[in-house]
């Protein structure tokens, strides 16, 4: 499909507003799922003691989150095809904030689980919309380099998430938390109403009917090669899910760490992320596209067979982290490349597009979840099994649905 309805008004806005002022809003709105995540991982071990529960009820709250952010992201994408990015995401900014305050004041378990789907479904509104927004302005190579340039926003939050976290837990409790998200959802709610111009003009946008909805997604789920590089990187982000949600019992429990010395570690894996996305960035001219997340795949399922044979062979708390490093870290030169080629011909239907591939990258990592609290809070092998075995699946999606192509395709220059 070309792609050259794209370029006149993209190039126009990119040179209008700066490419930084762009990469901090939408890294901001993609950063709504490593920080609705990421920050209350510390306090895990509290919540389930303040709500007499168990660790396996406790990880639904993660596995609500992240199945409301699919959801989400199937209704929101859409939508902002047809009515434009601006108003689906001012909407869903709005909603992620009182689904924060929802949090915040839950009585029970139950309670927070219900308040964390509504709080997803706000977010999956900035996460979809950011990623077709990136679509809407570039393409090619372009796409790729501020993809790339997005991971250094989007590694920062999970290595300042778990670090806000830990230190509100000093002054407050869990539920201090969630105000300090309903205070980062409505500041960035003020930035985009009065920051973030309109990418996507009317003479671009698709109506917003049904029938034509559902063709568009059988369409896009018939695509091979577009199906290859989405379960990749849904499959992929599968397994940095189950380390999520295990590596805070895992590294707390099993292995003893404080919970700042567990937010130092799970910082320490996020500068690994920033530092392969902006690699990746520098050297995306130089070697395809298809090279470099290949080397990502093969090196995530390197990280996954290290952290297995850390937990079977008992190579202690050094050797897991190192494994876990390798596996986090490949995110970085995935992410950027599987988004870029899958959505690379998808320029009429950028949003649909992009919540396909938010809704199986974060359905997945749904089902993933509950898999790591099976064998309970006592031992780190379910976690490093589920990591272990969805890395090899998306190295599997990726060799076996994806083919090499050669499109003419143009991008817009920086």
């Amino acid at each position: 499909m070309s792609t050259t309805l794209a370029e006149p008004t993209a190039s126009v806005q990119v040179r209008t507003h700066s490419r930084l002022r762009y990469a901090l809003v939408l890294g901001g709105l993609s950063a709504f799922g490593p920080l609705s995540i990421d920050m209350y991982l510390p306090a895990f071990p509290s919540m389930t003691a303040d709500f007499r529960s168990t660790p396996s009820t406790l990880q639904l709250t993660l596995s609500a989150f992240i199945i409301g952010l699919a959801l989400g992201q199937v209704v929101i994408g859409p939508l902002s095809d047809a009515l434009g990015r601006r108003r689906p995401l001012l909407a869903g900014l709005a909603l992620y904030v009182i689904g924060s305050a929802l949090c915040a004041f839950a009585p029970t378990a139950e309670l927070l689980i219900a308040a964390r789907v509504v709080q997803a479904i706000g977010a999956a509104a900035g996460i979809v919309i950011a990623r077709a927004t990136v679509r809407d302005l570039f393409s090619g190579i372009a796409m790729t380099k501020f993809f790339s340039m997005l991971m250094l926003v989007n590694g920062l939050a999970p290595i300042l998430a778990p670090i806000i976290g830990g230190q509100v837990l000093r002054v407050t409790s869990w539920r201090g938390v969630f105000v300090v998200l309903v205070v980062f959802g409505a500041l960035l709610l003020t930035v985009v109403a009065l920051a973030l111009p309109e990418p996507l003009p009317e003479d671009r946008r698709v109506p917003a009917r049904p029938r034509a909805i559902l063709r568009t997604y059988f369409r896009l789920l018939r695509d091979r090669t577009f199906m290859g590089y989405t379960l990749a990187s849904g499959l992929m982000f599968a397994g940095l899910f189950a380390y999520i949600s295990g590596s805070s019992f895992v590294l707390q429990d099993v292995y003893g760490l404080s919970p700042q010395a567990y937010a130092l570690a799970f910082g320490i894996n996020g500068i690994g992320i920033v530092a392969v996305g902006q690699l990746n960035g520098a050297i995306v001219g130089r070697f395809p596209e298809r090279v470099l997340l290949r080397f990502g795949l093969f090196s995530s399922v390197v990280g996954g067979l290290l952290v297995l044979l850390a937990v079977v062979l008992h190579w202690g708390l050094i050797g897991l982290l190192a494994g876990l490093f390798v596996v986090v870290s490949s995110i970085g030169m995935v992410a950027p490349n599987a988004s870029s080629l899958g959505l690379a011909e998808q320029a009429g239907n950028a949003g649909a597009a992009s919540a396909l591939m938010g809704v199986l990258q974060f359905l997945v990592g749904g089902l993933a979840t509950p898999l790591v609290g099976l064998g309970g809070s006592g031992t780190a092998l379910p976690m490093v099994i589920v990591i272990a075995a969805f890395t090899a699946l998306a190295l599997l999606a990726y060799l076996t649905l994806t083919r090499e192509k050669n499109p003419n395709v143009a991008f817009v220059s920086s």
